[in-house]
């Protein structure tokens, strides 16, 4: 929906007063791909420019003339990377999407790409609108060193027992509080969440670990991942997960993995 909106400082560009234009204020959808090996996750952090949010907003700025507000479908961690997460802005602008897309790719850094811009219901929310979310988090467990994937898997030492991970994993589908997966000690809302699809795959010398849910707590899928290796590794039993599950402490769960093995892959919405 279409909405007028006055400039700032009742400023208006060149030729729009003699025009009779006025400004309009659309809600864009944005699909987003990056890699985060360079930034401090997605959201705005003190002292530093360098976030994924930091960087959009920066350019739709320049392109619109005043601050933007950038909203993500999620808050990626520092390292973490995407390869479609859904962002969504309110701008006034009369270039097309398809311009808008081109702009923001002519200016944001080469580790930051549009994919789509499409306009969306002004009560469109990327994050309150979202249905679910697909994760992939990818191990490397082949004999010599992944040079030009080191950014993107984590390489393990050990080769993990996958059946036994798949068992595991089992006992951690549905509906559960995932306290013991959740890094926030402080966390004050519901741990409750579903995951219906873990899904562990190997291709070659390369171990998927897919992830879908309604959503995700803090460093979730990361210390799923840590806790599944270790029963891979024979350090814990699958059937420890129903302990584990009931306990609600991080402390009893395992390591959270590192950062730049995951990439988020999908958000699902209506």
């Amino acid at each position: 929906m279409w909405q007028r909106r006055v400039k700032k400082n009742g400023q208006r560009r060149m030729g729009e007063e003699e025009r009779g234009v006025d400004f309009l204020r659309q809600n864009y959808r944005f699909t987003i791909a990056y890699d985060g090996s360079r930034y401090y996750g997605w959201e705005h952090q003190p002292g530093t420019d360098m976030t994924i949010q930091g960087k959009l907003e920066k350019v739709l700025a320049l392109m619109v003339e005043e601050p933007v507000e950038v909203i993500g479908a999620g808050r990626t961690d520092a390292g973490v990377h995407a390869k479609a997460m859904t962002a969504n802005a309110f701008l006034d602008t009369e270039l097309s999407e398809e311009e808008i897309r081109d702009y923001m790719n002519r200016y944001l850094p080469d580790d930051i790409g549009i994919r789509k811009v499409c306009r969306a219901g002004e009560r469109f929310h990327s994050r309150y609108n979202a249905l679910g979310k697909t994760y992939c988090y990818t191990c490397y467990v082949g004999e010599t060193k992944p040079v030009f994937d080191r950014k993107y898997v984590y390489a393990l030492t050990e080769r993990p027992d996958v059946e036994r991970m798949r068992c595991a994993a089992e006992y951690l589908k549905g509906e559960h509080d995932f306290a013991s997966f959740c890094s926030n000690p402080r966390m004050k809302k519901s741990t409750v969440r579903k995951v219906d699809v873990i899904e562990i795959r190997q291709e070659g010398e390369y171990l998927r670990f897919t992830y879908h849910g309604t959503g995700f707590l803090q460093h979730m899928v990361r210390i799923l991942t840590g806790t599944l290796l270790e029963v891979g590794y024979g350090r814990r039993t699958p059937e420890s997960m129903e302990e584990l599950l009931a306990a609600r402490k991080r402390a009893l769960a395992g390591p959270t993995a590192p950062a730049q093995g995951l990439c988020m892959i999908k958000v699902d919405y209506h």
